[in-house]
């Protein structure tokens, strides 16, 4: 793990204690390390060969597979498409397997991603095997947050939230488990705010990287274009919802920098390799119009994570961005 220290002293202590849950909800926003948490647990849990302190040796083949989630005692149950639902059959199908005997592993763990992304229907079914679960099954959930969860489900779990990471954190674990150059890992670390799942996710596809660069461009682009020109783009980004909910996303983060600079902060920017736009957009525009920027791209994360009229909404973020020569 990267970060985290806390996590990993707590739930060591659950097994050392011999005191584990038999439910928990790991929360966190995306990237900062609740599925790479959830699967360093399970392999504890479960390594034959574990090292001094009871650490798993994380190169056994039951470390292996469940790294690679192929290990026939873990159960990775998610939605089957991003932005879609994670459905009651899924639960139903998982339930008859968890009541099994293991097949090799001390514990049965089910990993259930996401899952404020299940329907009513698929979290009422999960909730007798969290009230009653079998014996040496653990379960556990992960989501952003618990108030998107019924409260029924939260009740019944040990909630683990973990916050994003301090960026020298993030920095010096990339060098040092990774081998990522100094100035490099610094970059990633600023463009992941602290969460180190994403840092990695973008050094291991500098395609996404790569994107998010064209995304900053087309902001800058923007700002200075007419309506048709922002109308045609806006017609553009909804072909891909995906790609749409990234963008936004990099663009709250270029934002929240231009707000912290026109305040005077001495908050280190995320957008360190966009020093340069972060200063001019800056020079400007005012506190508040940097403000109610980043709280319209907020609420049109929002309004997209409710599913409603994509273009509509593209278009209204369109007429939103100032123009500036």
């Amino acid at each position: 793990m990267i970060g985290h220290q806390w996590a990993v002293n707590l739930l060591r202590g659950h097994i050392a204690q011999d005191a584990l849950r038999h439910a928990y909800l790991f929360t966190g926003p995306k990237g900062v390390g609740r599925r790479t948490l959830a699967l360093r647990f399970a392999q504890t849990l479960n390594c034959p060969t574990p090292l001094e302190g009871g650490s798993a040796c994380r190169t056994c083949n039951t470390c292996k597979r469940i790294e690679r989630m192929q290990h026939p005692d873990l159960f990775i149950i998610q939605s089957k498409e991003d932005g879609h639902s994670l459905k009651v059959d899924q639960i139903r199908s998982l339930l008859p397997r968890l009541s099994l005997s293991a097949y090799e592993a001390s514990y049965k763990v089910a990993l259930l991603l996401d899952f404020e992304e299940a329907t009513t229907g698929a979290a009422n079914a999960l909730l007798k095997t969290l009230e009653e679960p079998p014996s040496k099954v653990i379960l556990i959930l992960t989501a952003e947050n618990s108030s998107a969860l019924l409260e029924t489900i939260t009740s019944r779990c040990e909630e683990i939230r973990l916050r994003p990471v301090a960026l020298e954190i993030v920095r010096e674990g990339l060098e040092r488990q990774w081998g990522i150059p100094a100035e490099q890992a610094n970059l990633l670390a600023h463009i992941s705010g602290g969460r180190p799942g994403y840092a990695l996710y973008l050094h291991k596809n500098p395609k996404a990287l790569e994107q998010r660069g064209i995304w900053l461009d087309d902001l800058g682009r923007l700002l200075a274009a007419n309506r048709v020109e922002r109308f045609f783009y806006a017609a553009e980004i909804i072909k891909d919802a995906k790609a749409f909910q990234n963008l936004i996303q990099v663009w709250v983060s270029f934002w929240r920098d231009v707000m912290l600079h026109v305040a005077g902060s001495d908050t280190s920017v995320v957008n360190l390799d966009r020093k340069s736009e972060i200063d001019a957009v800056a020079q400007k525009i005012s506190l508040t119009v940097a403000q109610e920027m980043v709280n319209r791209l907020e609420k049109t994360q929002y309004r997209l994570s409710r599913y409603v009229n994509s273009r509509l909404t593209a278009e209204v973020l369109m007429l939103d961005l100032p123009h500036l020569e």
